[in-house]
């Protein structure tokens, strides 16, 4: 038995014939749906509106009938009409009448059916056919570059990741829904928002302010928080996700592409404790610190949040593993830091283009798993040349074409203080003031809110917020972030043995910091 051939893992493209000699199978296909099909258009004028949506011309495995099929598209675009004469006619124009067998074998495609009933039926199953002989092709490839010694894994995983995106979405189709399916859909959501408290109808970010306003994220919609560096995007979200997932028990997932996990997660664990950064790093806590920190880090520790820092990922990983974590932990909110970070995978031509494929990527993918999609954005240096209170502009967002359009909602964080204007308009101090701007805001109103960021923790919070239980006094007796002159309303006291004692040795917890799935990455 001669033995069979096995193509060089260095082809740019496997071929259906090659992968029929190798495994000596016929590829899905359905030829005689595929005739039925053709049929069908030519003896129906508006049958061809039934199935443009589901085929396309390499849909069919006989090239025959590819051709018949592309022909009856043109003739339908063209708005002539489409019958057995005007196809025959449109296929001798182009000179592939005879390759399709002439107009005999136009005639018995006519001859099979007798009505163009159940064309949408056999249409569905042509393209399942077609959709299992580009799964065949895709996957035999892969196992060919697989074996290529010289091929990169991260080229390798992102050609995989590229050609299963594209087969997904160029082939599985949305059908049309009723108004009424719709509205039904609509009132229960309705419903379900009246037996909130809070009357939000979205996921809540536990700011007072922006929740009154957006009245929560919307399932499906793609936010842009932008602001140039040193502003807070990352510690703006970093206090909205910990209000998510610890008030309010939701599953959040973070993709961070600037800085490691642990670099998150000690930002979270200053915010929750209170403990400056300086004393995390170092771990130089005294004894009723470390209590603090234990009783404060239990939130944290229980709290279903995700965090995934692997860098310049591109939007067909991201696509991937949001499908993964909606799946596994029903993620109701995913954040990208940052936007111009991430890698579009494809052959664009200029950095705007590459933009442009992520920006509509992400909508796509808040579309898709019908969540909100946060990403962050950085703004261009225009905002700093800017006279005035230097407030932001949509403009001035990096690559801003494509961004501006997709995004449901688009955010600017303002600190005065970072550009040295000590007060505003009415003279007041504008120290640790922050400004939440809603430039552009689909679905509702388009405002400012004001808010407030405690440098001292990285978090922001609304802009009446006051500790009912703040730590106990630091160094000289006042609290870390406070006020100088005396502690604020409603502070505890401690005895002074606690700066006197030597530092203690950390607790131990019973939670295991490796509870990672698969390639997600847990903090705790």
């Amino acid at each position: 038995m001669a033995e069979k051939r096995k193509p060089s893992a260095k082809q740019n493209t496997i071929k259906v014939e090659e992968i029929n000699a190798l495994y000596g199978k016929k590829p899905p296909q359905a030829v005689d749906l595929e005739a039925a099909v053709l049929g069908a258009l030519m003896i129906e004028k508006d049958a061809v509106l039934e199935v443009l949506d589901l085929l396309k011309g390499e849909s069919f495995y006989d090239d025959r009938h590819r051709r018949v099929y592309e022909a009856i598209v043109h003739l339908s675009v063209s708005l002539k009409p489409i019958d057995m004469l005007t196809v025959t006619e449109e296929l001798r124009k182009n000179g592939k009448l005879e390759e399709v067998g002439g107009p005999f074998f136009i005639s018995q495609l006519t001859s099979r059916v007798a009505s163009a009933t159940h064309i949408k039926f056999h249409a569905r199953i042509v393209a399942q056919k077609y959709i299992q002989r580009e799964l065949i092709r895709v996957s035999s490839e892969i196992q060919y570059r697989a074996y290529d010694e010289s091929m990169d894994v991260e080229d390798l995983l992102d050609f995989s990741e590229k050609e299963l995106f594209n087969i997904s979405t160029g082939n599985i189709k949305k059908e049309m829904s009723r108004i009424d399916d719709i509205l039904k859909e609509s009132i229960l959501q309705i419903q379900e928002a009246s037996k909130r408290e809070d009357g939000l109808s979205g996921v809540p970010c536990g700011f007072t302010g922006l929740d009154r306003i957006t009245s929560g994220w919307q399932r499906s919609d793609m936010i842009v928080i932008a602001a140039r560096p040193s502003m807070g995007k990352t510690a703006f979200v970093l206090s909205m996700m910990r209000n998510i997932a610890v008030d309010y028990n939701n599953a959040v997932a973070l993709f961070s592409l600037e800085m490691s996990s642990v670099q998150l997660v000690n930002r979270l664990i200053v915010g929750e404790t209170g403990i400056g950064s300086d004393k995390i790093k170092t771990g130089r806590l005294s004894h009723e610190e470390w209590k603090q920190f234990e009783v404060k880090i239990k939130s944290l520790s229980t709290a279903p949040l995700y965090i995934d820092d692997t860098p310049g990922i591109s939007i067909f990983e991201l696509r991937a593993k949001a499908r993964r974590l909606k799946m596994l932990y029903d993620v109701q909110l995913i954040v990208i830091d940052y936007l111009q970070l991430m890698s579009g995978g494809g052959d664009s031509q200029s950095r705007e283009q590459e933009v442009s494929m992520i920006s509509r990527g992400l909508k796509g993918i808040a579309k898709e798993l019908n969540i909100p999609i946060i990403a962050l954005s950085q703004l261009n240096r225009a905002v700093e040349m800017r006279a005035g209170d230097k407030r932001p502009q949509v403009s001035d967002l990096r690559e801003s074409g494509a961004i501006e359009q997709d995004a449901d909602i688009i955010i600017f964080i303002h600190r005065p203080e970072r550009f040295g204007i000590t007060e505003d308009e009415q003279g007041n101090s504008t120290k640790g003031k922050a400004e939440i701007i809603i430039a552009k805001h689909r679905n509702g109103e388009v405002c400012d809110v004001p808010m407030r960021f405690i440098a001292e923790q990285a978090k922001f919070v609304d802009e009446g917020y006051s500790e009912l239980e703040p730590l106990p006094a630091l160094g000289g007796g006042a609290q870390a972030g406070a006020p100088a002159g005396g502690a604020p309303p409603q502070m505890k006291t401690f005895q002074s043995k606690m700066n006197s004692q030597p530092l203690a040795e950390p607790p131990t917890y019973d939670f295991n910091p490796n509870q990672a799935k698969g390639d997600i990455e847990v903090p705790f």
